[in-house]
């Protein structure tokens, strides 16, 4: 009877020892659940709250006074969100930039397609005594443009022929590697940069923000569009078929003198270029270009000068869709070959037709990289 009483005790207390630390488990299950949500309460931001922090971050290069800053993350929150009045369908987020003085120097002293058609023409050993009489004149002409800062009415076209003869007769992959052995070479003005690296660094971010919020973005730009393409290739991830420049003719090897509606490419042939220059995408070019190779309206514009005013224009007039244009002012003195002259210009035109005007110098916390310096 005694040990019987013992037993149960034992079981009695076996039980309860059990209970209590059901109990305390229980508990501290409770505590972390109600910390959890605290947490998940507390780090869930709305979905305005993220893309504005994601917004920040993207444009870190940006200063918080920059009118683009601001206006681009407004933006941003308003054609993405599927229950505002200015939502924008993914397919019709189309950004259009200029490239030189847009997203590269374009003053060290010229143009980059400016400076290789002068290094192919009058410094490249294997070439300059084969060049002809009109490249030479075209590259003198040139000279005067590097020298001066003015450029002349006319070099537009004489430039884009001289380009198409003096690199005639090319592979598209053998005027790539000419391009991006040129581009490798150092920047004039600068120190520890090349011709390839000379992006500006504000303006890369604003295309990764855009393709981040699912914009296609296209180059349309007055450089040669194989020019464009070599600078371009590793420094911005876009396709190529979204690199649109000035052109030139492509034939096949074998064509000869033959028109290509009396030629069939073969098995033996290659695409090479023809050596006759097309058109230069400035201007109203740029916006036939667009309508051409695009199809459709962009709601974006970006660009830095009196050729890309067309494009500006173009993008925010009748536009069916939340549209901006924003224009680059060359007014940085210290770190970029700027103009002031030319940015005040580029400034009353941003005034007169609605577009924004970015100032290199007040908008930017730096240019091309901290470890580069102007000369």
């Amino acid at each position: 009877m005694e040990d019987n009483k013992k037993n149960t005790a034992l079981r009695w207390k076996v039980i309860a020892g059990i209970l209590a630390v059901a109990l305390v488990v229980v508990s501290c299950l409770y505590v972390v659940g109600l910390t959890n949500k605290a947490n998940q309460n507390i780090a869930a931001p709305t979905a305005t709250e993220a893309l504005d922090e994601k917004s920040e971050d993207a444009l870190s290069l940006w200063t918080e006074s920059a009118p683009l800053k601001k206006e681009l993350t407004n933006y941003m929150t308003t054609i993405t969100d599927e229950k505002s009045a200015d939502f924008i369908p993914v397919d019709r987020r189309i950004a259009v930039f200029d490239m030189d003085g847009t997203l590269c120097c374009e003053t060290d002293p010229g143009y980059f397609d400016h400076k290789l058609l002068y290094h192919r023409v009058v410094e490249d050993p294997n070439y300059k005594d084969k060049a002809s009489d009109e490249e030479k004149e075209t590259a003198e002409i040139i000279k005067g443009y590097f020298d001066s800062g003015e450029y002349p009415k006319g070099l537009d076209v004489k430039h884009g022929t001289a380009v198409a003869t003096a690199f005639k007769g090319m592979t598209l992959s053998e005027f790539d590697s000419y391009v991006k052995e040129y581009r490798d070479t150092p920047m004039e003005s600068y120190t520890n940069m090349t011709n390839g690296e000379a992006f500006y660094k504000p303006m890369l971010q604003v295309i990764d923000y855009l393709q981040d919020n699912d914009f296609t973005v296209y180059i349309v730009s007055g450089t040669d569009r194989l020019i464009t393409r070599g600078l371009c290739d590793g420094v911005i991830d876009i396709p190529m078929s979204q690199m649109i420049g000035s052109d030139e003719s492509l034939v096949a090897t074998n064509q000869g003198d033959k028109d290509g509606l009396d030629y069939t490419f073969s098995k033996d042939d290659q695409v090479i270029t023809g050596g006759e220059f097309i058109i230069k995408n400035l201007k109203m070019n740029k916006v036939s270009a667009i309508e051409k190779e695009i199809g459709l309206q962009p709601v974006l514009c970006f660009g830095n000068s009196s050729g890309d005013g067309a494009m500006a224009n173009f993008t925010i007039t009748n536009n069916p869709y939340k549209s901006g244009a924003y224009l680059l002012c060359c007014d940085d003195l210290e770190r970029e070959n700027g103009n002031i002259e030319k940015a005040d210009k580029m400034r009353a035109s941003c005034e007169e037709n609605g577009w924004t005007a970015v100032s290199m110098k007040d908008d930017w916390t730096t240019i091309y990289g901290e470890n580069v310096t102007k000369k």
